[in-house]
């Protein structure tokens, strides 16, 4: 994937270290830095961003923000300031999708500027898209690694389209008989601790079942539920107190 971040300016190494460790985080390798206020000390770096080396391997460091993206053919950046030139905005989900269609095409770049001012409108003039992460109104301006983290996550999950991993032990959908003994039980062990002395058994057991036919069980957790209720019938048995 033909994609690089870029930090315009940045002024603090936390803040860089902090970015790379998102970076990490969402499967990003690729870091820029233009014109970076401090030295870039990678023992510094890596204390923060623990198990980044090869992120910080491949970083690169150039003398100005037009260098830094001279060879990129689409380049998005984050900000988060109201201005008076048009811009051709988008949020980050939209603009996640467009970035990795890019990359894939040429070589596309996302930039964030320096941490007390951002972009200025010249840099702005040079992207092709400014995205702007909705927060509130009277403090909408994010840290920046924490601006770039929610920007990562968005590609990470237009790119992996992750979903979650199956359960371990797979279990075949509950049957109906499984259900009603599990229904039986339940009746015999709230019987057991008087549960029904001052309320309607069949309501009450309806609504038991509206609740498990609401929530499918597969047959597993359906004869755990059922193991149970058998338990509670058997300790008052063993204690007396049935």
């Amino acid at each position: 994937m033909n994609l690089v971040v870029v930090l315009n300016n940045p002024q603090n190494l936390v803040n860089v270290a902090g970015v790379i460790r998102a970076m990490k985080n969402f499967g990003l390798r690729d870091l820029r830095l233009a014109n970076p206020v401090e030295d870039v000390e990678s023992r510094r770096i890596m204390g923060i961003a623990h198990g980044s080396d090869d992120i910080i391997k491949r970083l690169e460091i150039f003398d100005d923000f037009t260098s830094a993206i001279a060879d990129r053919t689409y380049v998005v950046a984050m900000s988060a300031r109201q201005r008076a030139a048009k811009r051709n905005k988008q949020w980050p989900r939209q603009a996640a999708a467009d970035l990795l269609a890019a990359a894939e095409e040429g070589f596309a770049a996302l930039v964030m500027g320096r941490e007390d001012r951002g972009l200025t409108n010249d840099e702005l003039d040079l992207c092709h898209r400014v995205v702007t992460i909705p927060a509130a109104p009277d403090y909408a301006a994010l840290n920046l690694s924490h601006a770039f983290a929610i920007m990562a996550y968005e590609l990470f999950a237009a790119r992996e389209e992750t979903e979650f991993k199956p359960p371990r032990r797979e279990s075949t959908p509950a049957t109906n008989e499984d259900l009603e003994n599990f229904f039986a039980r339940a009746d015999e062990a709230l019987h057991a601790v008087e549960f029904f002395k001052t309320r309607s058994t069949s309501h009450i057991m309806r609504t038991v079942r509206e609740v498990v036919h609401r929530t499918p069980m597969d047959a597993r957790e359906v004869h755990l539920f059922k193991a149970m209720c058998i338990e509670v019938v058997k300790y008052l048995e063993r204690i007396g107190a049935r």
